[in-house]
């Protein structure tokens, strides 16, 4: 007589040490790294766009040490002289070398989209998250500060309050540019907020008694790092044409220093006659616009898995035999639903 033994089973997994478990979390965090970085390598506007970008910072920090003339210094035996060995772009009315002149003002013009980029991304960031997390009376008056800002005409504000702050640091007008551009991504944050904090990951967060900010930043905010760090590239671009805008007019930076919108309101009567005047530095200031439009594209793509620039591209096998017609699914195989892009990706 024979005995049927019952069938073997796997033991059940037992707890993941913490260990193993954070190794596992830093593992996954790489491996989307690295997916995030291959599909920004994929689109080759977005490369062009970020090699231009550095290119204007090491022209910008750099080309000062390549040439012996300084933005403030005078070259009386050349006045409107055109480009020469001795004056790559020529020099101005004053004498004062162009070249010198546009780095330094593309200098202070980067610094301060940057500085206004990263400030106006964190108010919008902290300011949605703080009023949808805890909503009644903290989110009607958030939200009443940001319906009023954004119904005020930010480039006359701006314009009225900077002669009162001549003569103090330039950092009272990045706190202005910043003040006036984070209202509609405060709105955005808020809208996601809300549909977050519904989570199990942030019930659980806030059973255990973690503190309120300390969810905001360390579980919601994460959770839409990919938006935030597109708003926060908009925001850069944004932020130099605004500057520049308001340079132009007299209501941004100040003399003795420099932005490109001062260069270019300075020479803007002798553009007609004296073309390099103009050239060159508003040419700065349109590349900066393509170069960081570019790069906000290509981190949308690559940050994005449904988007069209962010899926893989099909490689063919080149072979001397015919392709075989394809064949009609069957009924199986049409029921089982595709991969997604990010499992295709890191299968290649």
């Amino acid at each position: 007589m024979s005995v049927q033994l019952p069938p073997a089973t796997e033991p059940a997994p037992g707890p993941i040490p913490p260990g193993e478990a954070d190794g596992r979390t830093a593992k996954a965090r790489t491996s989307r790294l690295r997916l995030t970085v291959r599909r920004f390598a994929r689109n080759r506007l977005a490369l062009f766009g970020l090699f231009l970008l550095v290119l204007l910072f090491l022209g910008a920090y750099g080309g000062p040490f390549l040439t012996k003339w300084d933005y403030q210094q005078h070259d009386f035996l050349n006045f409107l002289s055109s480009p020469s060995g001795d004056h790559w772009w020529g020099t101005t009315q004053g004498g004062v070398d162009l070249f010198a002149l546009t780095m330094r003002g593309l200098q202070k013009s980067l610094i301060i989209g940057l500085l206004v980029g990263v400030l106006s991304t964190f108010l919008s960031a902290t300011v949605g998250a703080f009023a949808a997390y805890f909503g009644g009376w903290t989110d009607r008056v958030l939200m009443w500060i940001v319906d009023l800002l954004l119904v005020m005409p930010s480039f006359l504000i701006v314009a009225v309050l900077s002669p009162s702050f001549r003569g103090s640091t330039w950092l009272v007008f990045v706190v202005l540019l910043g003040a006036f551009s984070w209202m509609i991504t405060g709105r955005v944050v808020r809208s996601m907020t809300f549909t977050l904090k519904d989570r199990e990951f942030v019930k659980a967060a806030k059973y255990m008694g973690v503190p309120a900010p300390v969810i905001i930043f360390r579980h919601i905010l994460p959770s839409m790092a990919s938006m935030l760090i597109i708003d926060t590239v908009i925001q850069v671009g944004a932020a130099v044409i605004g500057e520049s805008s308001l340079s132009y007019f007299g209501f941004g930076v100040q003399a003795p220093d420099v932005s490109l919108g001062t260069v270019i309101a300075d020479n803007t009567t002798n553009a007609s006659t004296y073309p390099w005047l103009f050239f060159f530095p508003a040419g700065c200031l349109v590349l900066i616009g393509l170069s960081i439009s570019f790069v906000g594209d290509g981190l949308r793509d690559a940050l994005d898995p449904n988007a069209a620039g962010a899926k893989a591209r099909s490689h063919r096998k080149k072979s001397g035999k015919k392709q075989q017609p394809k064949r009609a699914p069957s009924a199986a195989a049409a029921a089982v639903p595709a991969q997604t892009t990010d499992a295709q990706e890191t299968a290649s």
